[in-house]
């Protein structure tokens, strides 16, 4: 009998393992803007480690392995921001992201009192369109990265959650 995967918050020995699996992901966000200087690529393990300390970050576990990650961080005019959501490669399609969104959008809300979620991604980002606007996000506008890529901003308001994959 195989394994199930569990979503749970991240702890500090986490932060290693989601820092590599970060690296490992976003590879192809990388090539699909020949731009292998996008923020979750240089981002540092201590600033990884920074973030699982005071943001809630949830973490997709199989076994002991993290193999998919998200942060939020709420914002003081209650929207929070969601970001850096990955899940392993070969674990792709499951299901997973929509999962880690929704325990990040449950902790924001429901602990930190977020009231809207926001997010951006890459306007070459295919699957994360497809998932984000699967579980209810909506295109509000465009902004670039400080890599100098094109993004895609998304919200949706707390509470609204969309059926998942």
């Amino acid at each position: 009998m195989g394994m199930s995967v569990t979503i749970s918050v991240a702890t500090e020995r986490d932060a290693e393992q989601i820092f590599r699996l970060q690296y490992l992901c976003f590879q192809s966000e990388a090539a699909l803007y020949g731009n292998y200087r996008i923020d979750p690529l240089v981002q540092t393990l201590d600033s990884v480690r920074e973030e699982v300390g005071a943001d809630c970050v949830f973490v997709a576990r199989l076994g002991e392995e993290v193999v998919g990650s998200v942060r939020g961080t709420p914002n003081p005019d209650g929207t929070a921001a969601i970001g850096k959501l990955c899940v392993h490669p070969r674990l792709q399609g499951h299901g997973i992201g929509a999962r880690l969104l929704r325990a990040a959008e449950s902790a924001l809300a429901e602990e930190r009192g977020a009231k809207r979620f926001r997010l951006s991604t890459g306007h070459r980002s295919d699957k994360g369109l497809r998932l984000y606007r699967r579980v209810g996000y909506e295109t509000v506008g465009t902004d670039k990265g400080t890599d100098g890529v094109p993004m895609i901003v998304l919200e949706k308001p707390a509470g609204s959650y969309a059926a998942t994959a």
